[in-house]
């Protein structure tokens, strides 16, 4: 499950790897990608529950789920409920105290609106490394080594998917986050945290632990919000060696 931005295509720097070893879903979340916004309230429990839905219709009980950001929520979210199996959490959201929701909320709006106000000029900045840097660096520690191909889909995705507002909000005005009992969850549970994550922030991570005893923390070094760009090899194999 992806966060904010491209839908399934923010797994675009892994997936072909992992499918060598795993049948991968990738999902557009409602709003995302391909599929239509939800019709009634947007809330994270609204959108975990629509895969819930989807995890049930589909005969998939007891799946791994993995999640980035906002899916990293979630897929901590669906293991709360007992609903899947071995899940990885890579810098999910919902862990800060209110002065971090703040000044999430305050950073991340503004860098919505400026990918939206440049939406046509994207594939152009985004093409060289100062652009890169100017625009990612709040979500990439190494944003002018990346290439276009990578941070596109993302970026775009955040200026154009119908849901970003609405989920935003979700995350900044909804509900902290709700932790499980230990030996509650249905499988593994892994957390990975990028060290120079500037979105969810490194010392939200004790509190992740605090409230999911059974998980095992993974620590990205030299890498931001998304792991599958700053440490694809690593996010990967983390993903692998955590799931069944």
């Amino acid at each position: 499950m992806h966060g904010l931005g491209a839908g399934w295509r923010s797994w675009t720097p892994i997936i072909d790897e992992l499918a060598e070893h795993r049948e991968v879903i990738a999902v557009d979340l409602p709003g995302f990608g391909q599929t239509p916004p939800l019709t009634g309230e947007v809330s994270i429990a609204t959108l975990t529950d629509s895969v819930a839905d989807f995890i049930r219709e589909q005969g998939l009980d007891g799946v791994a789920t993995v999640g980035q950001s906002m899916g990293g929520r979630m897929v901590l979210e669906l293991a709360r409920r007992g609903v899947g199996g071995d899940t990885v959490a890579l810098d999910p959201g919902g862990f800060w105290n209110d002065r971090e929701l703040f000044v999430f909320g305050a950073t991340l709006r503004p860098s919505i609106a400026l990918v939206r106000a440049l939406r046509n000029r994207l594939p152009a900045l985004l093409g060289t490394s100062a652009g890169r840097t100017l625009l990612l660096a709040q979500f990439s520690a190494r944003p002018w080594a990346l290439s276009r191909e990578t941070v596109l889909p993302d970026v775009r995705g955040l200026a154009e998917a119908p849901s970003t507002g609405a989920a935003l909000d979700a995350l900044t005005k909804g509900p902290k986050q709700r932790g499980a009992p230990a030996g509650s969850v249905p499988g593994r549970v892994t957390i990975g945290w990028g060290r120079r994550d500037l979105v969810t922030v490194p010392r939200q991570a004790a509190r992740a632990t605090e409230l999911f005893p059974d998980a095992v923390l993974h620590w990205f070094e030299r890498c931001g919000h998304f792991p599958q760009w700053d440490a694809p090899h690593e996010a990967t194999q983390l993903i692998l060696d955590s799931t069944d």
